[in-house]
């Protein structure tokens, strides 16, 4: 089932990045389940729409790069958020990874 775009603005993925012990969801990760699966749209093809080099999008989706302001803004006008949503999700995604690092130092 896919979300409506228009709920994406109201969503609240703390617990989905929180997940206790489970590793938190990457931002590349709801890109790519979210938004690239149900277009059948590829990294590449992704990248040609948003004109940035495609070594960005794949390095999102598999958890190498976060997602800047301005590649924020460019997946908000492409699929129809914010670029708000996209920041929330990588702050998100940080908080949960510096929690982790912090709880579990030796």
């Amino acid at each position: 089932m896919a979300i409506l775009r228009e709920a994406l603005n109201g969503m609240n993925f703390d617990d989905v990045a929180l997940a206790g012990e489970l590793p938190p969801v990457t931002p590349g990760e709801v890109l790519r389940e979210e938004f690239l699966a149900p277009l059948h749209m590829s990294a590449r093809a992704l990248a040609r729409d948003i004109n940035v080099p495609p070594n960005r999008i794949t390095d999102i989706l598999n958890g190498d790069r976060g997602i800047t302001a301005q590649t924020a803004l460019k997946l908000a006008g492409r699929f129809g958020t914010s670029a708000l949503f996209w920041m929330n999700l990588q702050v998100a995604y940080d908080l949960a990874m510096a929690e982790h690092e912090i709880t579990h130092a030796a």
